[in-house]
């Protein structure tokens, strides 16, 4: 049991694959050259786009929360939960306060030296690692928790997840309420 959640924001707690494309799409960049889980400064140069331009074109009403997520944010307490993410700052912050969610910390891109770490959270929490689990849905999630000496958690409502050994394997956002000493 784990007192603890740090949790990816995009493909993780929100469906966000279509919002996310959608800003570079709209600045011109085919669907097939877009790829996902990255630092969207990074993302952005590769493709080359401005990162002012992105954010601009990014819609930060689209991204929903996949079923379920919505409940379970709502049962946890403050203390419970953080947000570890890619994501730039000024769309998380918008997504965040749009939802109504408010973790006890978050971390986004500017938290990072190049691609997210939950070592600026758990640098905040006086918890034990073995008390936090992360959730996430990518492989990048799975050994940013390795890297840190998490629990990987992966969500697998997202389509995209794909489970390995040593995974907890989270198939509804339900289960992760009982994986958190509540």
């Amino acid at each position: 049991m784990f007192s603890h959640v740090i949790s990816d924001l995009d493909g993780t707690l929100l469906d966000s694959d279509a919002a996310l494309a959608g800003a570079f799409i709209a600045l011109g960049v085919p669907a097939e050259e877009i790829t996902f889980g990255h630092v969207v400064a990074a993302e952005c140069e590769r493709l080359g786009i401005s990162l002012d331009d992105y954010l601009d074109a990014y819609d930060e009403s689209a991204a929903q929360p996949f079923a379920g997520v919505d409940d379970v944010i709502r049962q946890l307490t403050k203390s419970t939960w953080s947000i570890c993410s890619n994501k730039n700052p000024r769309s998380g912050h918008a997504e965040l306060a749009r939802l109504q969610w408010d973790p006890l910390l978050v971390a986004f891109a500017d938290s990072f030296q190049g691609p997210k770490s939950p070592e600026p959270i758990l640098e905040k929490l006086s918890l034990p690692r073995s008390d936090v689990l992360f959730l996430g849905d990518t492989e990048h999630d799975r050994h940013c928790a390795q890297n840190a000496g998490l629990q990987f958690a992966l969500a697998a409502w997202n389509p995209r997840a794909s489970a390995q050994p040593g995974d907890l394997v989270l198939t509804t956002p339900q289960e992760l309420l009982s994986a958190l000493q509540l």
